[in-house]
């Protein structure tokens, strides 16, 4: 296996999954001179993709048997299973010296079953959650979170350096994943409080642009929160992590809060809300609870 072999820009990566994410992380492994081979199921992406110098295959398990380490970022852990154990056939195709690093946000009790296929067909695999926004995929300052063997993730740290400010080894298989959902945890519940806080300032007749102006430079705001702040002052609310992604998250958070017997009331009540923006049928930034939380008359409607 690849436990111990570091990579270095000659070896060459396999990247699955071109979505809000996806995309601009291969391409900054592509920029940063890895040969980079991509897929994804709408084969425009990777089109799109091949202007920085990428290969383009034409199925997810052709891919992994032409490279040296595949990375995947996909939507859900339907996609994710699909993609290793279902029609994709990775991890059938892949060589006994690859290595995977799995980037999707799954559950940890998924990330341990996906680590143990791996390990049953000869391959390393590492589960490592990504925290960060598009901005931040595109210049290369997300924050990485990694499970599995220590080796595998500090030989992999090339490819962190490309992608990445800051990593961290986390532990064992899962550990990767059950960081993210604690992050996304105070991420979505974070931007509950700050719409909830929005709309009671705009209640007590605080002019709105100062009112977010001076939220977003106060300790108690963190850098991630600011930066939707600034984009809910110009009513923008493009998605950079779409609120469907965030309902997606929230699920997993709950369900792993279950599992272990934990009741996370607050995270309950901020995916009502998340799930009500999520079912608008409108493609918009999770944030946009903060318009929801401001005008809840005007707010779009639920999709049936």
């Amino acid at each position: 296996m690849l436990k111990d072999k570091k990579v270095t820009l000659q070896s060459r990566l396999g990247f699955i999954g071109l979505g809000y994410l996806g995309s601009r992380i291969a391409r900054r492994l592509a920029l940063a001179g890895f040969p980079v081979v991509v897929y994804d199921a709408d084969h425009m992406k990777a089109v799109e993709l091949s202007v920085f110098g990428t290969e383009i295959a034409r199925h997810a398990g052709t891919l992994a048997s032409q490279v040296d380490v595949v990375l995947t970022c996909l939507p859900d852990e339907a996609a994710v299973e699909a993609v290793y154990l279902g029609s994709g056939d990775v991890l059938r195709n892949v060589q006994p010296d690859t290595r995977i690093i799995e980037l999707s946000t799954i559950s940890p009790a998924f990330a341990r079953h996906l680590h143990e296929a791996a390990r049953h067909n000869g391959i390393s695999l590492l589960d490592v959650g990504v925290s960060g926004s598009t901005l931040a995929a595109e210049t290369g300052a997300l924050t990485l979170f990694g499970g599995g063997e220590r080796e595998a993730f500090e030989a992999s740290e090339p490819i962190f350096a490309a992608i990445a400010r800051q990593w961290f080894y986390m532990g064992g298989a899962g550990s990767g994943m059950s960081m993210k959902l604690v992050v996304n945890l105070l991420l979505g519940v974070g931007m509950q409080a700050i719409a909830e806080a929005v709309a009671l300032g705009e209640k007590l007749d605080l002019p709105r642009d100062p009112l977010l102006d001076t939220l977003s430079k106060t300790a108690v705001v963190a850098p991630a929160h600011a930066g939707k702040l600034a984009t809910a002052k110009k009513q923008d609310y493009k998605p950079q992590f779409p609120a469907r992604l965030m309902h997606k998250d929230f699920g997993l958070i709950l369900a792993a809060a279950n599992q272990v017997g934990l009741s996370l009331p607050a995270t309950e009540a901020a995916a009502q809300i998340n799930a009500t923006e999520a079912g608008s049928g409108m493609e918009e930034d999770f944030s946009a609870v903060i318009r929801r939380m401001e005008h809840p008359e005007s707010a779009p409607p639920q999709a049936a």
